[in-house]
């Protein structure tokens, strides 16, 4: 297909008809001005999230990053275990984290078009967001990553009418500056105290007494998950933030900001951009992430290396694999072929919220003890049955809930709360 051609299917997705497969004619003006592309973008890091937080809600944490733990990883279970490092660990939430920041510019400058002041909307819905997090992460499942977005998204708000190349570059600058931080945490672990070291120690290679106990709780009712919950939790929102929020998420924020208003979210740059996107992405960032991996077998991988000092490797590789992705699914959506999958996909972004709270509660009633009970009894290829089901069930709900609604039911609930006035949900 020609570029003149390609880039005509953009046009024709992005402002004609945005979901064609799912039938429906006609949207409200905001469902009108989205832009698709990144609607699809979304939904593809959404449906991804989930092949990696699978490990998080099946099994016990530490299992998550470390193959040696519990969870059979050898074999064909350390080859998915693998496929899913290169691909999806840190790739998709890096994907999600760029466009919330492009969603930043976008809502602020669609308010500013209109002469409406976005400060006061944006800090509301920031507002509801923390709020609807915080009951997510200690109610439902402690692995929420909304709270941070939230508290992050409060910061970097201040810089959505800053130059691209100061958005960029300071997001590159937050970036490498985070990779700074856990460097010299895992350079300086011998003058720790001792007790946070056995602590952490514990945490990512826990003893046959602490799996069973962590197997237990959540293999019990919903009090007896509470506290332990609520436990993990209060990690993310504290230490998570310090050693990975501030630097990985803002600077992805600001990043996205900046890539937004380049047009590189939106499929309006050549098929030759976006095919360098995917090649160089892949040639550099598998490299990287595999010398990391290979690190760690040679450690066997220990906390003292792995934790903070050869993660890194993929903490610097994701973000070449997901401009790769980005690439990818970009001259998908430029070529105009597999509609019906650009279309399921456009409706998962545009309930990115609803699907991923959907996730978490579908998920906890399958493995945890207030549903079937399944917490820790499948390994990592066994797991992965549960995302492709997953995916099966968001692809084919998303369109049909939007062929009758205006928005998922957690975004109309989460832009009444920010407007404070109930909005129509029918169409």
């Amino acid at each position: 297909m020609s570029e003149e051609k390609s880039d005509q299917v953009v046009e024709n997705l992005a402002y004609q008809d945005p979901i064609p497969p799912s039938g429906i004619k006609s949207m409200p003006v905001q469902q009108a001005e989205r832009d698709v592309a990144i609607d699809v973008l979304r939904g593809v890091a959404l449906l991804g999230i989930l092949a990696m937080n699978i490990r998080a809600f099946a099994s016990i944490f530490a299992s998550y990053a470390n193959p040696m733990v519990y969870v059979d990883g050898t074999g064909i279970h350390r080859v998915i275990w693998l496929a899913g490092h290169i691909l999806f660990d840190l790739k998709m939430m890096a994907i999600f984290s760029m466009l919330f920041g492009a969603g930043i510019v976008l809502m602020a400058s669609r308010l500013k078009a209109k002469g409406q002041k976005s400060l006061g909307v944006h800090y509301r819905r920031m507002a509801w967001l923390l709020v609807i997090g915080l009951l997510h992460a200690h109610l439902i499942w402690n692995g929420d990553i909304l709270v941070m977005y939230a508290l992050i998204g409060m910061i970097v708000y201040v810089a959505w009418r800053w130059y691209v190349p100061v958005q960029i570059g300071l997001g590159l600058f937050l970036l490498l500056l985070g990779v700074g931080v856990n460097f010299g945490a895992g350079l300086t672990l011998e003058h720790w105290p001792e007790a946070d070291v056995e602590n952490m120690r514990h945490m990512w290679a826990p003893t046959p007494e602490m799996i069973e106990t962590e197997l237990t709780t959540f293999r019990g009712s919903w009090l007896e998950q509470l506290p332990v919950r609520s436990s993990f939790a209060l990690m993310f929102e504290t230490g998570g933030i310090i050693f990975f929020g501030l630097w990985r998420v803002g600077g992805l924020m600001l990043l996205g900001m900046g890539l937004y208003r380049l047009g590189i979210f939106s499929a309006k740059r050549s098929n030759r951009f976006y095919l360098a996107m995917l090649i160089l992405g892949l040639a550099i960032g598998v490299p990287i992430i595999l010398v990391g991996y290979q690190r760690n077998v040679e450690n066997g991988f220990a906390m003292e290396t792995a934790m903070f000092l050869t993660s890194q490797f993929n903490y610097v590789g994701s973000l070449f694999v997901a401009m790769s992705w980005i690439g990818a699914i970009m001259l998908l959506i430029k070529s105009g072929t597999l509609r019906w999958l650009i279309g399921a996909l456009t409706a998962v972004g545009q309930m990115a919220f609803t699907n991923y709270l959907m996730q978490s509660i579908i998920c906890t009633t399958i493995f945890y003890g207030h549903g079937l009970g399944l917490f820790g009894k499948y390994n990592y290829l066994e797991q992965f049955y549960f995302v492709i089901g997953v995916w099966i069930v968001q692809l084919i709900w998303s369109p049909l809930w939007l062929k009758h609604f205006r928005y998922g039911p957690f975004e109309w609930l989460w832009r009444s709360l920010t407007y404070w006035k109930r909005q129509p949900l029918k169409r």
